[in-house]
C-alpha cells in the first residue's frame, strides 16, 4: 500500500537552503509542508515500513556513487488554465533518473512520479504561478538573478508527516551511498 504522507527524496544540504527557500516563501503555497526536495517516489509506503524497507535500499544504495549537481537554470510544468509549477532543473540529472529507476523495482507500486507523458524528470520545485505573462516575467527574473548553486548527492530520504492538513514531512531515515545506515 502506498499513501501520501511519505516519500523518498534528495534533499540538498542546509548550508545550500538559503537562496532556495527565499524564492520559495514568493511562490510556493506549499513551503510549510516540505523542505527543498527532489522527489524520488511519492506516494510511499506507510512509516510504519520503513525499518524493513531501509535494508533493501541500503543494499541498493550502497553500490552508488556520491555525485554533484548543480541547481543553475529553471523551468516548469505546465497545468489546466494557466496554471504553472515553476522548478530548478538539477544537472545532470541522468544519474537521479536511473536511482530512481533502481529504486522503483523495490517498491514497483511507487510508481506515480513516472505517470507523467514524459515520464519521471527530477526537479526541485520553487513555486506555483498562475498566468503565462506572468510565468515568463517571473523565470526570466529569477535567472537573471539566480547564482547556481552547487551539492553533493550522497544520500536518500524516507521522509514522513502526520495525516492532518498542518503537519509537515520530517526525515525519518537517511541512506547513505557507498556507506551504511547514518
Amino acid at each position: 500500500m502506498k499513501v501520501y504522507t511519505s516519500a523518498v527524496v534528495i534533499i540538498p544540504p542546509k548550508e545550500n537552503w538559503a537562496p532556495i527557500q527565499a524564492i520559495r516563501k514568493l511562490y510556493d503555497r506549499q513551503i510549510n509542508r516540505w523542505m527543498p526536495h527532489i522527489t524520488m517516489l511519492y506516494p510511499f509506503r506507510p512509516e510504519s515500513e520503513f525499518s524493513n524497507l531501509e535494508k533493501i535500499f541500503l543494499e541498493k544504495c550502497k553500490n552508488i556513487k556520491p555525485f554533484e549537481i548543480a541547481l543553475r537554470n529553471f523551468n516548469f510544468f505546465s497545468h489546466v488554465r494557466e496554471k504553472y509549477t515553476i522548478w530548478l532543473d538539477p544537472e545532470p540529472n541522468e544519474s537521479i533518473i536511473s536511482i530512481q529507476a533502481d529504486l522503483l523495482k523495490l517498491v514497483p507500486n511507487c510508481d506515480d512520479v513516472i505517470k507523467f507523458k514524459s515520464g519521471y524528470k527530477p526537479h526541485l520545485s520553487i513555486g506555483q504561478i498562475k498566468g503565462k505573462i506572468k510565468l515568463e516575467k517571473i523565470i526570466n527574473r529569477l535567472q537573471k538573478n539566480w547564482i547556481e548553486v552547487k551539492f553533493l548527492i550522497n544520500k536518500i530520504y524516507f521522509i514522513s508527516r502526520e495525516q492532518d492538513k498542518i503537519s509537515k514531512f520530517e526525515i525519518r531515515k537517511s541512506i547513505s551511498f557507498e556507506n551504511k545506515i547514518k
